[in-house]
C-alpha cells in the first residue's frame, strides 16, 4: 500500500441501524479520501475471533490511527466495560495512555447530551476530540479529521521571525482566517450589530490572503503546480462556501447583497497578471481562475437553496469593476461571466496525461464537490441558471454568449427538470423564481428556446454529449397550477 494510504480502524458502538449507517457512510467517505478504513461491517467475517480482531486492530502497528466513535451507547459501555466495547475499551485504554505521542487515537464525537455535553469514554475526557456531532460542523471538522489521519495539521509553528512552515513534502498555505470566519459566523447567526464588519473583515482576510496561493515559481509541469494549488485551497474554499449559507439563511438583506458582490469584485484582479508583470503566459492565473469561478457558482448554489431570489437577481444585474479595463479602452463594468476563463492549462493536463476526458475542469468540479457540503446537482442547478441568464442577456443586449456551463457534462446522470423548474409548476413560484431572469411569465422564455431550436444560441456540447434546456426547464409544465 503507498504510503500515503494510511490505515485507520473504526472503533463505535452498535448503537442503532441508524447510527450504524452514519459510520458506514463516514467510512466510505474516508476511503474515497484515500484512507484505508478497517471496519467490522466490511473486514470481520463469519468464523472470526472478534476479541483478536479488536486487539490486533487496536495494538498491530501498520494501524496508525484509530478513530472512536463516541455516542451516549459507546461512552455508557465503555465507562461500564460492558459488550463489545467494553472489551475494546480494556485494550485501547492502556494503548492510550501508554502512548507518549498521543498521535494514534482520537475521539469523533457523534452526540451530546441535553445540556450539550460532549459523550466521551472518562479515559478520553481529557483529551481533544473531533466533533462530528452535528450536519453544520461536518464539511469544516471532516478535513480537520482527514489532516489528523494524514498527519497533516492545518496550522504549523513556524520558525522565529520566519512565515509559517512548510509540512514535510508537501506545502500547506494558510490564509489565517479562521478566526474571523468564526467570528462572522457566529455574529450573523446571532445578529449582532457588529455582523457587518465581521464580514467584512473575514472577506477583506481572504482577498488579501489569496496573494499566498499564487504560483510564482514554475517547477515541473505547470498543469501539475495548478491542480495540486486548487487542492490545497479546499479546507478555504469549504470555509466561505459555509459563510455564503450562513449568508443565505440569516442575512438576506441589501447590506449583504452588496458586501458579497464587492467580495466577488475584489478577486477579479487575481485573474489578471499584476500591474508590475510585464512578461506572462494566459494560463499562468489559472488556479486563481478556477477557485473564482468555482466559488461564483457555490454562492449562486447557497443563495437558491434558501430562495434568495431578489439576491441572486442583485449579483446578476450589478456589473462588477475592473479598474484595468479603463487603461485598455475597454468598459471598466463587466458582467458576471467574467468569472468563468478558460483553463489552457488543464486542456494542455488533458492531452499530455492522455486523460481523454472530455473536460478535466469539469472533473475536478464533480470531484471537489464531495467535500463541499453542496449537493453536485445544486451545483449544476446553479450553473444552468447562471448559463440561462446570460442567455437571456445575449439576447436583450444583443451580445454573444460567454458563460459555459462546465458542470453540466455529468447532467446526464439525472433525470426530469432540477428542483427549482420542477416547482415552478406553480405559476406563483414560478414568478418568484423568474425575477432571476427579469421575467414574470413562462411565455418570456420563448426566444431563449427559439434561440436553442435556431441556433442564435449555443446549446452546450462535450462531442456527443448535449444538454436538452427544456428537459432541464421541464417547459410543458412550467405555470400549470395557481
Amino acid at each position: 500500500m503507498p504510503e500515503d494510504q494510511p490505515k485507520l480502524f473504526i472503533s463505535y458502538s452498535w448503537s442503532s441501524p441508524e447510527h450504524e449507517e452514519w459510520v458506514i457512510d463516514l467510512a466510505t467517505e474516508l476511503r474515497e479520501s484515500g484512507v484505508d478504513v478497517i471496519l467490522d461491517k466490511w473486514d470481520l467475517k463469519e468464523g472470526h475471533d472478534a476479541h483478536a480482531f479488536m486487539e490486533k486492530m487496536v495494538t498491530d502497528p501498520d494501524i496508525k490511527k484509530v478513530a472512536i466513535i463516541c455516542d451516549k451507547a459507546y461512552s455508557d459501555k465503555a465507562d461500564g466495560r460492558s459488550g463489545g466495547v467494553g472489551t475494546e475499551t480494556q485494550i485501547i485504554t492502556p494503548e492510550v495512555y501508554n502512548e507518549q505521542a498521543q498521535t494514534k487515537f482520537v475521539a469523533v464525537l457523534k452526540e451530546r447530551d441535553d445540556r450539550g455535553m460532549p459523550y466521551l469514554p472518562v479515559y478520553y475526557r481529557s483529551r481533544i476530540y473531533i466533533d462530528l456531532s452535528s450536519d453544520e460542523l461536518h464539511t469544516t471538522n471532516f478535513e480537520q479529521l482527514l489532516r489528523w489521519v494524514y498527519d497533516k495539521p492545518l496550522y504549523v509553528k513556524p520558525d522565529l521571525g520566519q512565515k509559517p512552515a512548510f509540512l514535510s513534502d508537501s506545502l500547506t498555505i494558510s490564509l489565517g482566517s479562521s478566526a474571523k470566519f468564526k467570528r462572522a459566523v457566529d455574529a450573523i447567526r446571532a445578529n449582532k450589530d457588529y455582523a457587518t464588519g465581521a464580514m467584512n473583515e473575514y472577506f477583506e482576510t481572504v482577498v488579501h490572503n489569496l496573494e499566498k496561493f499564487r504560483i510564482t515559481e514554475k517547477t515541473g509541469e505547470f498543469d501539475d503546480q495548478v491542480v495540486e494549488n486548487i487542492d490545497l485551497f479546499i479546507p478555504y474554499r469549504n470555509e466561505v462556501i459555509e459563510l455564503f449559507l450562513v449568508i443565505a439563511q440569516y442575512r438576506d438583506n441589501r447590506e449583504s447583497m452588496s458586501q458579497l458582490h464587492r467580495f466577488f469584485e475584489s478577486l477579479i484582479p487575481y485573474m489578471y497578471p499584476p500591474e508590475e508583470v510585464r512578461s506572462y503566459s494566459n494560463n499562468d492565473y489559472d488556479n486563481f481562475k478556477f477557485v473564482i469561478h468555482e466559488l461564483f457558482i457555490y454562492c449562486i448554489a447557497c443563495l437558491l437553496k434558501y430562495e434568495r431570489f431578489e439576491f441572486v437577481k442583485y449579483m446578476f444585474e450589478q456589473h462588477f469593476f475592473v479598474s484595468r479595463n479603463a487603461d485598455y479602452g475597454r468598459d471598466s463594468m463587466v458582467s458576471f461571466t467574467i468569472f468563468r476563463h478558460h483553463l489552457k492549462s488543464l486542456e494542455l493536463r488533458n492531452q499530455r496525461l492522455e486523460l481523454r476526458r472530455l473536460s478535466v475542469r469539469s472533473d475536478l468540479l464533480e470531484q471537489r464537490s464531495k467535500s463541499s457540503g453542496i449537493p453536485f446537482r445544486l451545483l449544476m442547478q446553479a450553473d444552468f441558471i447562471i448559463f440561462l441568464r446570460d442567455c437571456f442577456d445575449s439576447l436583450r443586449e444583443n451580445g454573444r454568449q460567454n458563460w459555459w456551463p462546465e458542470t453540466l457534462l455529468y447532467v446526464e446522470r439525472y433525470s426530469g427538470a432540477f428542483e427549482i423548474f420542477a416547482r415552478c409548476q406553480s405559476a406563483g413560484y414560478l414568478r418568484s423564481v423568474g425575477i432571476v431572469f427579469g421575467i414574470l411569465e413562462k411565455k418570456e422564455f420563448d426566444p431563449v428556446l427559439a434561440g436553442f431550436n435556431d441556433k442564435s444560441l449555443y446549446t452546450p456540447k462535450w462531442e456527443f454529449d448535449t444538454i436538452d434546456p427544456v428537459a432541464l426547464l421541464g417547459c410543458e409544465k412550467l405555470g400549470i397550477r395557481p
